[in-house]
């Protein structure tokens, strides 16, 4: 345990509840940072802050992938927008998807295809349906929130990043275990197993159609949907959106925009980012499984932007619409509007590197360890994990400290492998909660990054959301635990629970503020055309 003790929990507890507070993620981080410095040195902890933010940006090869990719992203979206294709593709859509509706349906169906990695999920995503959303008044929150809420979920639940990432982890919680190599099982299909026990990201995803479909909102959503609805306002009038093109860049100087200004890129991504992602995992003899499990995604996503940028000087240089020098700019322009993104992430980063530091996941652990009976565990897993995420910001960070330790003891408390794949799902679960919850998560500060989300006000809304789901969860795995029903009974009360949460929840909130529970309008076009 931490030598540290109930201390090594202060900086990431503190930037939370400072971010939450004030609404300034950047300070609030650097505070959390520093506050770590002061703790490890005794002193005033300066020298130790400036080392950690140094460390996020040079020590890890990771980090500097995510923000080369970033850049390259910033990069791609400010050509899209001045070769017109953003304009296009709102166009485009606002002929065929006229209801908010429509466009939330739109948005998860996307983010339920662009399962190979979240990141490039919530950066195709997020920019593909940012216009359309404005035109029809959906809040940034709740655009963001949809995006958010099928990224991470989704990759865990597929083969992706995340599930290769994990498979290590598996093996090595096994390896951690007294069981003989030939008695232990495929990691693979420990994994097919834990599915149904990932019940967050099932019921998350099924919790976003939910809300789409019935309209209903509830919490500080509700209120940024009414303001939308009412206002026109997309985000709140002092918000700090993570990105906002329209005003860094301009207009774009276009007549006519083509969709190809658009979709060529996108898909360019797409393809690049897969088959990179193959090629680097390709070994003699290797299987298409073995490609998958052994790629590096990282590298694959920086190609893939690569190649999206390289697509959008083609398409500038075919259709004459910008010149090389004007490309240039752009992409350095594309730049500039991704650095409040950067700074964040290098800070929660930081964060990263000081529960690292005072063995936070350690103790959190320790702690658990000692509550643990075969009953209560799936859910002691889950919030442990939960919270370890919560406070790091990292659900890789989790599952690498959490997995390697649940493995072992769901074996020594039970013999039993179908109670390890139980707490591969909770891990699962318990990071993606966490990290929908956090306002120092990577993935938080992507979403609000390509929905144009003040990060804030993204997390403080999808919380309400996050937390619903979570205690369903809570709810069925208690269930499981005391009578070992399988998981495939449970998730459809599961999917019935939240029905009903959604509209008694909605239904009580409403009343309570004093607005309608739906602010779906039938014809979000008229609307808008009252202007």
């Amino acid at each position: 345990m931490s030598e540290f003790g109930a201390l090594s929990l202060v900086p990431p507890l503190l930037a939370i509840v400072l971010a939450i507070a004030t609404r300034k993620a950047v300070l609030s981080l650097f505070l959390g940072v520093w506050a770590g410095g002061v703790i490890i040195t005794g002193g005033i902890g300066l020298g130790q802050t400036f080392d950690w933010i140094a460390a996020a940006i040079g020590e890890s090869v990771f980090h500097a992938q995510i923000i080369i990719f970033t850049l390259l992203l910033g990069s791609a979206v400010a050509m899209i927008w001045r070769l017109g294709g953003s304009h296009a593709i709102r166009d485009w859509a606002i002929e065929r998807i006229d209801t908010q509706r429509k466009a939330g349906l739109a948005t998860w169906g996307l983010g339920l295809l662009l399962f190979f990695d979240d990141y490039a999920n919530s950066a195709v995503v997020g920019s593909t349906m940012k216009d359309v959303s404005d035109h029809l008044r959906i809040s940034r929150e709740k655009l963001s929130y949809l995006v958010d809420s099928t990224a991470a979920p989704v990759a865990t639940l597929m083969i992706s990043s995340w599930v290769a990432f994990q498979l290590s982890m598996i093996e090595a919680g096994y390896e951690a275990t007294d069981l003989p190599a030939e008695e232990v099982p495929g990691t693979f299909s420990v994994f097919l197993e834990s599915i149904p026990y990932n019940m967050y990201a099932i019921l998350a995803i099924v919790m976003v159609a939910i809300v789409v479909l019935t309209g209903r909102d509830y919490g500080e959503m509700l209120t940024a949907e009414h303001r939308s609805a009412t206002t026109g306002l997309v985000t709140r009038e002092d918000a700090q959106p993570m990105q906002d093109v329209e005003s860094e860049l301009g207009e774009p100087n276009v007549s006519n925009p083509r969709l190809a200004s658009f979709f060529v890129p996108i898909a360019v991504l797409i393809v690049v980012t897969i088959g990179s992602a193959l090629w680097t995992g390709l070994e003699p003899g290797a299987s298409l499984y073995d490609m998958v499990v052994n790629a590096d995604y990282a590298v694959a996503l920086i190609f893939g932007s690569f190649a999206m940028v390289l697509s959008t000087y083609v398409l500038g240089y075919v259709y004459s619409v910008l010149s090389l020098s004007e490309s240039v700019d752009t992409t350095i322009d594309g730049f500039g509007i991704m650095l409040t993104a950067v700074t964040i992430l290098v800070l929660a980063w930081s964060i990263g590197n000081v529960v690292e530091a005072l063995e936070t996941g350690e103790y959190v652990a320790g702690l658990a360890d000692e509550v643990l009976t075969p009953e209560l565990l799936p859910v002691v897993v889950l919030f442990t994990a939960a919270f370890i995420a919560f406070s790091t910001g990292t659900s890789w960070g989790t599952m690498a400290i959490v997995t390697p330790i649940a493995v072992p003891v769901a074996w020594s408390l039970t013999g039993d492998h179908t109670m390890v794949a139980a707490m591969v799902g909770m891990v699962f679960s318990g990071a993606i909660f966490g990290d929908h919850s956090s306002p120092i998560s990577d993935t938080s500060v992507l979403s609000a990054t390509f929905t144009g989300a003040d990060l804030i006000d993204h997390v403080r809304t999808q919380l309400y959301y996050a937390v619903t789901v979570a205690l369903v969860v809570t709810v069925l795995m208690l269930v499981w635990g005391f009578t070992r029903v399988s998981p495939l009974l449970l998730l459809p009360l599961g999917v019935l629970a939240l029905v009903g949460l959604v509209y008694g929840l909605s239904e009580f909130d409403s009343n309570r503020r004093g607005i309608e529970p739906r602010q779906v309008r039938d014809s979000p076009r008229a609307a808008a055309d009252d202007d």
